[in-house]
């Protein structure tokens, strides 16, 4: 039975079994590949988009529990090839090694920041508990992210 699902405002249509992982679905039916397959457990948050406004790691949710949902991946948070702004300074703080959590990361961060334009180094810390990075050691991820939060 198809399901039906509005992706980065797009609507789609699945012929995936509903408890099928919604990141599969992503990357394997509507070529999305932004999302990170890496753990499977929703330990690392590299799967993570967003569910209804709010950051889902995407491995764990079927997708049949996404349909009537509006999902965001991180395809959509550059418009006509410009980055946002969060992109933007992950490149000025060069915070990107291997690139397999930055999808998360930049989900994770983009939804965090709009709730809390003023964070503080240690809230954006907390805020990216559920996002693993090997490479980098987080200070210049949690640098770009400071950056706009003390510029807003």
């Amino acid at each position: 039975m198809p399901l039906h699902l509005t992706v980065n405002d797009e609507d789609r249509v699945s012929v995936r079994d509903p408890l099928t992982p919604l990141v599969d679905v992503l990357r394997d039916e509507f070529f999305l590949t932004g999302a990170k397959i890496v753990c499977r457990e929703g330990f690392c948050g590299a799967c993570t988009v967003w569910v209804d406004g709010r950051p889902v790691v995407s491995c764990l949710l079927p997708v049949g529990l996404a349909v009537d949902c509006k999902i965001h991946t991180v395809e959509s948070l550059s418009t006509n090839g410009d980055l946002s702004v969060l992109q933007k300074a992950f490149e000025d703080h060069d915070a990107v090694q291997c690139g397999m959590c930055f999808p998360g990361m930049l989900m994770t961060l983009t939804s965090f920041l709009d709730r809390e334009p003023r964070a503080t180094r240690e809230e954006i810390k907390a805020a990216l508990v559920g996002n693993v990075c090997r490479c980098t050691g987080y200070e210049r991820i949690v640098d770009a992210a400071f950056s706009l939060a003390s510029a807003g």
